[in-house]
């Protein structure tokens, strides 16, 4: 499962900011989509970036729903993002607020939440919604990865 207390090798300097960006942007390698990890734990989002990048995708992280919508809002071009994973239980706006934007805005990204605090009412009435999956917290590295895979496969699916 993933922990994010274990120790782990990172490129991220103690000055990195919420909304981090992933070095493979920016490599040259070919990447196997973008996402977006919106979750107020840094601890979480860093061990959810670092296990996606191992695996190819892109990152980019913000610490809540209004600095997610901010970053889109102010120049972030959302199709280079293919999913968002989002917490529920967060300050400022909150996951249900933000799936709400997201869905309103790009129907088509495919949203997953991860959370630490488990509703089964909650999960059935998102997945009603559309959102494509529901992690709780620790996710297992290999469910998170298939997870991913999944919805942009999804996404492209629907594309065609």
């Amino acid at each position: 499962m993933l922990n994010p207390h274990a120790s782990a090798n990172s490129t991220s300097s103690p000055q990195e900011t919420s909304s981090h960006r992933s070095a493979g942007m920016f490599s040259g390698k070919p990447s196997r989509g973008g996402v977006l990890v919106v979750d107020d734990e840094p601890d979480i989002r860093k061990v959810v970036r670092m296990t996606l990048e191992k695996d190819g995708y892109n990152v980019i992280e913000a610490q809540d729903g209004q600095e997610a919508m901010d970053m889109i809002q102010r120049g972030e071009n959302p199709m280079t993002l293919d999913v968002i994973i989002t917490d529920i239980r967060m300050p400022n706006v909150n996951g249900i607020e933000a799936i709400t934007y997201f869905k309103k805005e790009w129907p088509s990204v495919p949203l997953l939440v991860l959370t630490g605090f488990p509703d089964v009412e909650m999960a059935t009435s998102l997945l009603q919604q559309g959102v494509h999956g529901y992690l709780v917290k620790p996710v297992e590295a290999e469910k998170l990865r298939t997870s991913v895979a999944n919805a942009i496969e999804q996404r492209q699916m629907n594309w065609m």
